[in-house]
């Protein structure tokens, strides 16, 4: 295990024990800070030559709880897009999230900018907004006349932004809740020109780092039928289920490897079909693992093991950041354009 992920087993391994503030859960924020304070926050640039490393980090936090990675990874993610954008819209340190899901019922309208356009003001409601109740700053999508987004940075604790947690009734994924943000006349500060969100190389690297994340949790589901297995008693039905779980996350990591290694050898090409690629790979792995798991071990690790119980209930809900088919019919539209397939060996 790596520094900085073998250091955030540790700090949620102390924090996790902790009370509970009540209405939301105050230990994910408590490690987050902690984490930063250590520098455990601090990965490898997409494409820098060391993608895989950094996605390995995300996989080993995605196995320690999930909750706690989807704050992280959107710290991490937010991080370097502000790297990569060079742009550093605050000098106090903080937890970061990025939020651009862009529902047709939710947007916010950039309303009015200074004279160089680099502070503004927001309005509307902004949907799927997780950990806003954790979390200091954020990176969000808005609009103004242009046809590509605009990001823009902003600082939550400021008058004129409004948490709504009320529709959030997940089971799953229940701590980190993806609540609405209203904004009324709140500053927020431009990163990057018009689009520059979606056309930097970073946009699509970062989204393989997910996959990276649901990969991990996958593992660490999985190990449990390994330990079991491992205990001596007979069972053909078990070893086939363990078989099938090495199949599916061996063919999983070698999809990552692959993109990772894909990645660093093109940091500034767009890695839409690599990406959309390895996450339908991760995705498919994912699904055959909870199949297996639970056919594998029963209602025993369900309901005695609270680690293995909050990634089981966990993961289903986290890895619906996959578009399924949409992503799926993307890809296949991509390869019917094409006259050859790639799939010689």
């Amino acid at each position: 295990m790596d520094r900085n992920a073998q250091g955030i087993d540790v700090v949620w391994a102390d924090v996790a024990c902790r009370p509970n503030s009540p209405g939301t859960d105050s230990r994910l924020r408590d490690a987050m800070v902690q984490c930063i304070e250590r520098g455990l926050d601090q990965l490898p640039l997409p494409g820098s030559g060391q993608t895989l490393e950094r996605w390995r980090q995300l996989a080993t936090v995605g196995g320690i709880d999930l909750a706690l990675l989807k704050l992280y990874e959107g710290h991490t993610d937010a991080l370097a897009i502000l790297t990569e954008l060079a742009c550093a819209p605050f000098s106090e340190p903080g937890l970061w999230g990025v939020w651009a899901a862009e529902p047709p019922n939710a947007r916010v309208i950039v309303s009015a900018q200074d004279d160089k356009g680099a502070e503004v003001r927001l309005n509307g409601r902004k949907a799927w907004c997780s950990g806003a109740q954790q979390i200091d700053y954020a990176l969000i999508t808005a609009w103004d006349e242009d046809e590509a987004p605009l990001l823009i940075a902003v600082r939550l604790d400021q008058p004129g932004i409004t948490i709504d947690a009320q529709a959030w009734q997940a089971v799953g994924m229940a701590s980190t809740a993806s609540v609405d943000v209203h904004f009324e006349n709140a500053v927020g500060h431009r990163v990057g020109k018009s689009g520059a969100y979606l056309s930097r190389p970073g946009f699509w690297q970062g989204g393989a780092g997910i996959a990276a994340s649901w990969y991990g949790a996958a593992v660490s589901l999985a190990r449990a039928v390994h330990r079991q297995r491992q205990q001596g008693r007979a069972d053909p039905h078990g070893d086939a289920h363990l078989g099938a779980l090495d199949a599916a996350l061996s063919g999983a990591a070698a999809a990552l490897r692959e993109c990772a290694a894909w990645i660093d050898a093109h940091p500034q090409e767009e890695a839409r079909v690599a990406v959309q690629r390895v996450r339908a790979q991760v995705e498919m792995a994912v699904e055959q693992v909870c199949r297996h798991v639970g056919r594998a071990l029963g209602a025993t690790p369900f309901c005695r093991d609270p680690h293995f119980a909050r990634l089981a209930v966990d993961l289903p809900v986290f890895i619906r950041q996959s578009h399924a088919e949409r992503d799926l019919e993307q890809l296949g539209r991509w390869l019917a354009n094409r006259e050859t397939e790639e799939w010689s060996l």
